[in-house]
């Protein structure tokens, strides 16, 4: 509420001072009455006629006539009562004046109400999807008048997009025209488009359009999937690979996208059988996972093991060995083979937090009756830790 009183407050008190400003600084001739006036225009005219006399532009008999007439004229216009200009009482003027506008503004705000109040509320009006539709189809009606406006067939093809009118936005991408052809984001989206439409399939233009994407753009977020998921659609594991690794680092190592481009390029190469990357030589963890004895029983054969290995005080980890249950003792490895964001390697750390969970489905968040060992903090490049699970997830 102060945030917006004060700059109100302040505005006002401007608003004030030009107002008042001549009754502040009132000029000097201000307090010539008009008996004066009229003196000194009358004194100007007689000497002129004085001028033109002198000079010969009128005769003698015109000179007579022409002062008689003008010393009658200056004898009634002083002869009135001399009203004096003035602005009556200055002090009465500034205080009726500041009274009112602050009436008046104060009466105009408290019956429209709270300002703040009222953005809040319209700020909590939903636009609904009809309102949404009927704007799009004004939208669209306009451009068909004006279909020479490639800008805005790009943006109405957006707006389908969002709407999820797949073939319309398609249609509004192609009037677009060559408005398009240097917008590395709207390539993409086009592409995008084009292959959702054709159930993935990205031969011929959607390839086309995301190749001139990334010429434009080699680090476009948009163009690196797709090209990515392009490659993989034709079982080009290696390339599918390689844009999704360059698009995952550009990528916050903790969020929801880099964990699925993660995933992605994990899936890729256990299609093409490719080789995880080389840790550097020492730059691992390697240790023996045992289990309690009051709590072996409750393992089964088709429970998962998960070893994480984090970076201190994140949540995302740098590393995470997942496979089925085995005979304890039980040895591992984590290294950058097994790395969850190749901008965030195992070998690259100095130190991590590592802890054992053996899960019934295998899930990132550990669940109630997962059986879990202690968090350890130890140093990269050990090769003899030893981590029991000896706890029950609550």
């Amino acid at each position: 509420m102060m945030s917006f009183l004060i700059p109100a407050f302040c505005i006002l008190l401007l608003a004030l001072g030009l107002l008042l400003r001549p009754l502040f600084f009132r000029r000097q001739a201000a307090s010539t009455s008009r008996r004066q006036m009229n003196a000194a225009i009358y004194r100007e005219e007689l000497e002129k006629l004085e001028q033109e006399r002198q000079t010969g532009e009128i005769d003698t008999a015109s000179y007579e006539m022409a002062h008689a007439e003008l010393r009658h004229r200056l004898f009634q216009d002083t002869q009135e009562v001399d009203d004096q200009a003035s602005f009556g009482s200055t002090k009465k003027t500034i205080v009726f004046v500041c009274l009112a506008i602050v009436l008046l503004s104060s009466g105009i705000y408290f019956y429209q109400g709270d300002a703040l109040k009222i953005a809040e509320e319209n700020a909590k009006q939903p636009v609904s999807q009809a309102d949404v539709e009927k704007m799009v189809s004004e939208f669209a009606a306009k451009m068909e008048k004006d279909p020479t406006n490639l800008q805005g067939w790009a943006m109405l093809a957006r707006s389908y997009r969002v709407m999820g009118r797949i073939p319309d936005a398609i249609k509004a991408y192609e009037r677009a025209g060559s408005y398009i052809n240097n917008q590395p984001e709207l390539l993409a989206d086009y592409a995008d488009l084009l292959a959702a439409n054709a159930n993935g399939n990205f031969s011929g233009k959607p390839h086309q359009l995301i190749a001139q994407a990334l010429k434009l753009d080699p680090n476009n977020f948009l163009a690196l999937w797709l090209a990515g998921s392009d490659a993989f659609s034709t079982n080009q594991f290696a390339l599918a690979v390689q844009n999704w690794e360059k698009l995952a680092k550009q990528l916050p190592p903790q969020s929801e996208e880099a964990r699925a481009v993660m995933n992605s390029i994990a899936e890729a190469r256990a299609k093409g059988h490719l080789a995880a990357p080389i840790a550097a030589a020492g730059k691992g963890i390697g240790g023996v996972i045992t289990i309690a004895a009051d709590l072996a029983s409750r393992v089964k054969p088709d429970q998962l093991i998960m070893v994480i290995a984090r970076k201190p005080g994140e949540r995302m980890p740098v590393a995470v060995l997942k496979r089925p249950v085995s005979a304890f003792p039980m040895r591992f490895t984590l290294d950058d083979s097994l790395a969850m964001n190749p901008a965030a390697l195992i070998s690259q750390q100095s130190e991590v937090t590592i802890e054992v969970r053996i899960s019934k489905t295998g899930m990132a968040k550990a669940e109630a009756g997962d059986l879990i060992s202690n968090v350890q903090t130890v140093k990269v490049g050990s090769s003899n830790l030893r981590i029991n699970v000896d706890q029950v997830q609550k």
